[in-house]
């Protein structure tokens, strides 16, 4: 979870792609209910016993706590991943992507307004913040 434009998806096919389920609201934009699809598709893959990365902004803990749920009934373990970003580095990243990649910053403003880092106490059993580093690419830190 994070800003827009934070490193979230690349994170994804870096470090999760040959061993997690995908899925992110940003594949579905046509749907007049994302959080619906969105919930089918994370329970399809716990159903199943595969693994899932949900790869959205969840700025708040009212919008995680369906996913802990999920997890939980499938007895999976949540994890969160923080992505740590300034709203002028998200801005600056996105004037980078072409398409529908690319967002208004008047959205990152808007998620950034509510955006709540995540803690253990909503049920996540591990919680790492994630920066982008120029020189080592991503760092994570518990």
């Amino acid at each position: 979870m994070g800003l827009q434009a934070s490193g979230k998806s690349t994170f994804y096919r870096e470090r999760f792609a040959e061993t997690h389920e995908h899925v992110s609201k940003d594949l579905f934009r046509h749907n007049k209910n994302r959080g619906r699809r969105q919930a089918q598709l994370v329970e399809a893959a716990l159903s199943s016993g595969r693994s899932v990365v949900v790869d959205n902004t969840n700025p708040t803990p009212e919008d995680r706590v369906p996913l802990i749920e999920h997890a939980r009934e499938h007895g999976a373990r949540p994890v969160a991943y923080y992505f740590e970003s300034e709203t002028r580095d998200s801005r600056e990243r996105n004037r980078g992507r072409e398409g529908r990649a690319r967002v208004p910053d008047v959205a990152i403003y808007a998620t950034a307004k509510k955006l709540v880092p995540p803690s253990r106490s909503e049920g996540f059993e591990e919680v790492y913040r994630v920066r982008i580093s120029e020189r080592e690419g991503f760092e994570v830190l518990l």
